[in-house]
């Protein structure tokens, strides 16, 4: 198990919600002044999945992302400057601006890459929970994909082969409810996630994905299990976005007391309540907290914005491996 105590992992994960929150409710801002080049799909009200994950790895460890990746990247340790460069398509991004809002990979944190494929994470994290049991490091793969993705077949396959060989990989699951506008009911007969790893043999729990203690033990258990040689985990996260599929979504397929419902389960306000009445924070640290915060975010964006765009001569650079040449530079 993890060694962080509950009382750190709520704290520093408090901490990290609110800044991925305050990150991601600059995307849709962003996106309508043009600055963003394609779709971006923000993860407001989602951060416990992400963060409470992340907490229970350690920096060898893999993950494999979905279009909505912004903030498995960030909880996985990448810096806020260059993952929103980016998403701008700067320079100064983790892709040299190649890769945009749903293609940002981060070798050196285990970041192999979000992805606007459906479902295709599934593949490349079973893939190297395969790597590292052969290589014999133990460490841990995991692969986040929504509700919508679930339905693709390379999951089926992928609990198959993990179950069979005890490959080291944590399949996430963020039900948020709606893949794009088609909800849980209209996309399936049984809304029980858990039952199609439970099927192919592979351990499966559900979590409240709005509370991030419950992410976190059950990954930490999840993760604890996969380096002793257990084999797979399923986990099901029950949560929801506050926004949009999509910066622009006009949000038809859904009720505005639906969203409201959702809201006061705030995994951000929920949690802060809780360490509020610990006394684990007082009042004044969490106001000061939060004032920190935006200022990182907006020297964040402020050094996103200053970061040049590639010039037109690099199109082909980075587009196969060269170790020679490793970009630096980051904000905090």
């Amino acid at each position: 198990m993890s060694n962080y105590t509950h009382a750190a992992v709520g704290l520093e994960g408090l901490l990290q919600m609110a800044k991925i929150r305050e990150f991601e409710r600059r995307m849709p801002l962003l996106s309508e002044e043009g600055l963003i080049r394609g779709s971006t799909h923000p993860s407001v009200g989602m951060e416990a999945v992400a963060v409470g994950v992340s907490l229970a790895l350690r920096p060898d460890d893999a993950i494999a992302s979905n279009h909505r990746g912004h903030a498995h990247t960030l909880a996985k340790g990448a810096d806020f400057g260059r993952t929103m460069a980016e998403i701008l398509g700067r320079r100064d991004g983790y892709c040299g601006g190649k890769g945009g809002s749903m293609h940002i990979g981060v070798r050196e944190l285990g970041v192999l890459g979000t992805n606007g494929i459906v479902g295709a994470g599934i593949g490349i994290a079973t893939g190297a929970a395969l790597a590292s049991k052969i290589k014999g490091d133990d460490a841990v793969a995991v692969a986040y994909f929504g509700d919508g993705g679930s339905n693709q077949g390379v999951l089926a396959e992928a609990f198959n082969l993990a179950a069979i060989w005890k490959l080291p990989v944590i399949f996430v699951l963020e039900n948020n409810h709606y893949a794009q506008s088609a909800s849980v009911e209209e996309m399936v007969a049984q809304p029980d996630f858990s039952q199609r790893g439970t099927a192919y043999g592979v351990r499966s729990v559900n979590v409240d994905g709005m509370q991030l203690r419950e992410v976190y033990e059950a990954t930490a258990q999840a993760v604890e299990i996969a380096r002793a040689g257990g084999g797979p985990s399923f986990i099901v996260a029950d949560t929801y976005r506050y926004l949009g599929h999509m910066a622009g979504d006009s949000e038809i397929y859904r009720d505005a007391e639906e969203v409201e419902r959702w809201r006061g389960k705030d995994p951000i306000a929920a949690l802060a309540a809780q360490l509020l009445e610990a006394r684990v924070i007082s009042e004044e640290e969490w106001i000061t907290a939060q004032e920190r915060i935006v200022a990182e975010v907006e020297e964040a964006e402020k050094f996103a914005r200053n970061s040049p765009t590639p010039d037109v001569a690099e199109a082909f650079t980075d587009v196969y491996e060269d170790n020679s040449r490793i970009r630096t530079g980051a904000a905090a």
